[in-house]
């Protein structure tokens, strides 16, 4: 049921509306000025029965508002935004589309119902456009189609609880607050994104001033750093009968070496700005704790009992590296160690130890790499990243440290081994993989990558390439190869020519040449690459550069595709564009001839959600965005501040430059609507059961919403995490016994919960991890305090200031989980095979009492050191001394 509200405290003209026709309102908004003959958008239309007229509005002459002092006419409708406003009562009238029984329409005149449903029709929520705040419309187009994917846009307007950061510049906080602005009842006509421009600015310096920018740059910065504020540790199996928590998934490495997939870090620690480096020593941003590092003059006692601690604390250090590393050296502990079976301490639900044997069952050839936060998957140069080895066990054993926090120190080094795996809104919605495989021609060793995608970009065929892609002798070899053969292989000679004939049937296209479809990037980009002359593979069992061939396959698709065209090629003096057109289909879009074999996929169509296109050369021009109103599944262009309706033909005449693709499935469509007869029942319920908001959002827009996820509101040990004990409301709902089996006979996970009680057990591990960072802070700077007192250390040790801030974040309390083994490899450099300070290294200096210190508790290295040239400039000054004397006698 549709109407206006409170029609007492709102205006007292609606009765004065005149019949009026979607088809009418739709004709004016074509039309102009009738004084001033001045075109569109932002037409007024008279609302009074029998009157016709359509005015400017401010942006020009404003002959509405005339129209109505001069008629007495009080109500018009922006044609543009379909705003209705009033003159009498000088104030926005606001109508809404709400749901009752008891709505007071009753009293309405049936021109006003038709107006109302008009104009909920005709202007659903969404329908907000962006101002342009100096060539943003890079932003604004990539802002609004990305405002236009469901799964997303609920997300953030439904379980607003979980949009929460500790990270600057917080931009989920802003973009948050833009999609509610965008999507408000209320349908402001613009909204200004200053506050998420400026965040953005603040991330990457590139977009700042008022350049033009890439929007598809802007899209991977965006979505970078969402999943950078958002990302949540992925909880780990856990058996409940013993309280052991169980990895069996190998350790990953950090970083590929490969150049095929060019990934930003997910669980990589980024540098923070605002810790500093001051004179090359290690300093604290807290003021109270910089101030403490001051020696005090009533402390000579004190310190040289400090001194006899430091010495005891030296001495422990040395003999410990001996007696638990077996008398290895420091040498030993860097050699890679043997990844293929290894024991993993396991913590129990009691804080117990134990250790599990496990034994790596991933091929030597097959890489992991799905820890990054990918971006676009290019080219590949032929490099395969290799496993890591794990970091080597170091000692811990200090007098101020009573053996729990020891005990709690081994855990939480033993837990970080294992590379943590991290997933987000941004990963849910957009992440896939694709599994690349590569052949050396020469030994045919087959190597084998997984990696993660977040976008693909498809290369623009040619004329040439397009002969190539449909060639029978191309098809053969495709599906010989298992590439993407299948998208061809039905095709032969005959139907490749009509195909071709069909495609040039206007005489445009005869002009042109043939057709590109986004089939075609697809296949160009799935098919199988010859790795030879500049481009030759690095195979690892010939240890040489040899000819090879690459083939991609999809092995899991996201719930919404991201399609960036290469449009823009950048050479090194000058930039150009390729204006091809590239046909693509708004529903349908088949996926299923790139899946690999082995793809568990069950959806493979997909259909469009919105386009960003750009007008223009590579050096200048303008962005808009073609978008699918969810509401009403009515295609809209929106530029900058105008939103404009259009048809499905403007889409698809499109220059397409980034394309959103949502899965489609009808079975889900079915399953909510089952889902949603079943909440109409009212059966009476003994139990109600709680369910994660955030997989109720998935259900509602996924088209495969996977298992009931409630990970994000319990713990490993079923309970409710005491940090989370205050944010319970935002994170749950609750369901009747009949909807909760249904959804779990349908989709399973769990677990099933009715009951919700903070965990006692995590309690007690939040209260041991608090007294371990006080522990290690307050040693830390009774250390570095003793290091500023001295004024000629012998021997000054380096540290790198990335690992540090990790650190330093952890006994903060800003990072919940410690940094892993210290790592100094980056701030080095290999000199005549000893390794120094490389110059302008990103360091920190302390003392060796404190490098003893965090080395025994997390390990790594490599040591580095600095001696200060004191000895040398005395024996220089003895040298000249000798000279003088020298020279003295002579006269």
């Amino acid at each position: 049921v549709l109407f206006l509200g409170d029609l007492n405290c709102d205006c007292p003209h609606l009765d004065c509306v005149g019949e009026i026709t979607k088809e009418e309102l739709i004709q004016k908004s074509h039309g102009q000025c009738q004084d001033c003959k001045v075109g569109g958008p932002n037409l007024w239309a008279c609302l009074e029965d029998g009157c016709a007229y359509v005015g400017c509005g401010e942006s020009h002459t404003d002959h509405s508002t005339v129209h109505s002092q001069e008629t007495r006419h009080n109500l018009t409708v922006n044609l543009t935004t379909l705003r209705v406003w009033c003159y009498a009562c000088g104030k926005e009238v606001f109508l809404e589309r709400k749901l009752g029984p008891h709505s007071p329409h009753q009293g309405y005149t049936h021109s006003l119902l038709v107006l109302i449903s008009l104009v909920c029709f005709l202007s659903p929520s969404g329908l907000t456009g962006l101002k342009n705040i100096g060539n943003t419309c890079y932003m604004n187009a990539a802002l609004q189609a990305l405002s236009n994917c469901p799964p997303l846009t609920q997300f953030f307007l439904e379980c607003g609880g979980l949009v929460r950061t500790d990270k600057k510049p917080a931009l989920c906080k802003s973009y948050q607050k833009l999609v509610s602005d965008l999507w408000h009842k209320n349908r402001p006509s613009y909204v200004v994104p200053t506050n998420l421009f400026q965040g953005i600015k603040a991330i990457n310096p590139m977009f700042r001033g008022y350049s033009q920018q890439d929007s598809q740059e802007f899209l991977r910065c965006l979505m970078d750093q969402l999943h950078e504020e958002l990302k949540e540790p992925l909880a780990e199996p856990y058996d409940q009968s013993n309280g052991i928590s169980v990895d069996d998934s190998p350790e990953e490495d950090n970083h590929s070496q490969s150049d095929e997939f060019q990934s930003c870090e997910s669980c990589g620690s980024s540098e923070r700005a605002d810790n500093e480096v001051q004179g090359g020593n290690v300093m604290m941003d807290d003021t109270n704790e910089a101030e403490m590092l001051i020696p005090e003059p009533d402390e000579i006692q004190a310190n040289r009992e400090w001194q006899k601690e430091k010495n005891m604390i030296n001495d422990l250090y040395r003999s410990g590296v001996t007696g638990v590393m077996g008398g290895s050296t420091r040498a030993d502990i860097d050699k890679d160690v043997d990844t293929t079976t290894e024991t993993t301490p396991i913590i129990s639900s009691q804080g117990a130890i134990k250790a599990q044997s496990r034994t790596s069952d991933c091929f030597p050839d097959i890489q992991m790499c799905n820890t990054t936060r990918p971006q676009s998957p290019v080219p590949m140069e032929g490099h395969i990243p290799k496993m890591s080895s794990s970091p080597p066990k170091a000692p811990s054993g200090w007098p101020s440290l009573n053996p729990a926090h020891k005990k709690g120190m081994e855990l939480c080094l033993s837990a970080n081994k294992r590379q943590k795996k991290y997933r987000s809104v941004i990963s849910d919605v957009f992440d896939g993989t694709i599994v690349s495989s590569v052949q050396c021609l020469t030994c045919d060793r087959v190597s084998v990558t997984l990696e993660n995608f977040q976008d693909i970009s498809l290369p623009i065929p040619g004329k040439e390439d397009l002969a190539k892609l449909h060639s029978s002798t191309h098809q053969t070899s495709l599906v010989k190869a298992g590439s993407c053969g299948e998208a061809y292989a039905p095709q032969g000679w005959i139907a490749f020519v009509m195909e071709y004939i069909k495609r040039c049937a206007s005489p445009r296209l005869w002009f042109w040449g043939p057709v590109v479809t986004l089939q075609d990037c697809l296949a160009a980009f799935f098919a199988r690459d010859e790795l030879k002359g500049d481009n030759m593979y690095s195979c690892e069992k010939c240890k040489k550069l040899r000819n090879g061939v690459k083939f991609c396959k999809m092995q899991s698709l996201p719930e919404i595709l991201c399609i960036h065209l290469k449009r823009f090629r950048h050479e090194l003096m000058f930039s150009t564009k390729i204006s091809t057109h590239v046909s693509f289909p708004l529903e349908g879009l088949d996926l299923q001839p790139f899946l690999a074999k082995d793809s568990s996929a069950q959806t493979t169509n997909y259909d469009l959600l919105s386009v960003i296109c750009h007008h223009g050369t590579a050096s200048s021009g303008h962005y808009i965005a073609y978008c699918r109103n969810d509401v009403n599944n009515l295609w809209y262009e929106f530029d900058d501040q105008s939103v404009t309706e259009v048809s499905e033909s403007c889409v698809q005449n499109a220059e397409a430059y980034v394309l959103f693709y949502k899965k489609s499935n009808e079975d889900a469509l079915k399953e909510r609507r089952r889902v949603s007869g079943l909440f109409n029942m009212m059966e009476p319920s003994l139990l109600q059961f709680y369910v994660s908001r955030q997989w109720l959002n998935k259900f509602k827009t996924f088209a495969e919403p996977g298992p009931i996820s409630n990970d994000d509101f319990l713990c490993l040990h079923g309970g409710v995490p005491p940090n989370k004990a205050n944010l319970i409301d935002d994170l749950v709902v609750m369901l009747p016994q009949n909807v909760w089996d249904h959804l779990y006979s349908r989709y399973g996970g769990g677990p099933a919960v009715n009951h919700l009680y903070v965990c006692h057990t995590c309690q007690i591990e939040i209260e041991k991890l608090e007294k371990r960072r006080k522990s290690e802070l307050d040693m830390f700077v009774r250390l570095n305090k003793a290091f500023q007192e001295e004024e000629s250390p012998v021997v000054i040790y380096c540290i790198s200031m990335q690992w540090f801030r990790e650190w330093e974040g952890f006994v903060k309390g800003k990072d919940n989980d410690p940094p892993g083994p210290i790592d100094n490899s980056k701030i080095t450099v290999n000199k005549n095979g000893h390794l120094t300070l490389k110059q302008g290294a990103d360091s920190g200096q302390i003392s060796e009492e404190t490098w003893n210190f965090l080395h025994s508790i997390y390990g790594g290295g490599p040591l580095v050191t600095v001696r200060p040239s004191v000895g040398h400039q005395e024996a220089e000054s003895s040298q000249s001394e000798e000279k003088i004397e020298v020279e003295t006698r002579s006269v």
